[in-house]
């Protein structure tokens, strides 16, 4: 396939190297600028929750307290105890 492009472009190896150039540069663009965004809702990257067990300290130096903070009582869009089975103990 590349030697087919290589060999449809035009203007000898300085019009190849350029046209390469800018073919790259198109693609690029095209999956930045359109296939990226579109898939980017899709995709669970942002969806992430990190959890101890161990409630985290306040930067203030105040009492730490298992509240939630205010607004924070949105309700996720998908189950989060599908595929996160119990842990078991190791076997010796």
């Amino acid at each position: 396939m590349y030697a087919f492009i290589w060999r449809k472009l035009p203007f000898g190896l300085a019009g190849k190297l350029i046209g390469s150039v800018l073919l790259v540069a198109a693609t690029v663009a095209l999956l930045w600028y359109v296939a990226f965004p579109w898939a980017e809702p899709l995709l669970p990257f942002d969806d992430v929750q990190v959890e101890s067990g161990v409630p985290a300290e306040p930067g203030d130096g105040g009492p730490v307290t298992g509240d939630t903070p205010a607004g924070d009582d949105h309700e996720l869009p998908y189950d989060t105890d599908q595929n996160n089975p119990a842990p078991s103990s190791p076997s010796r």
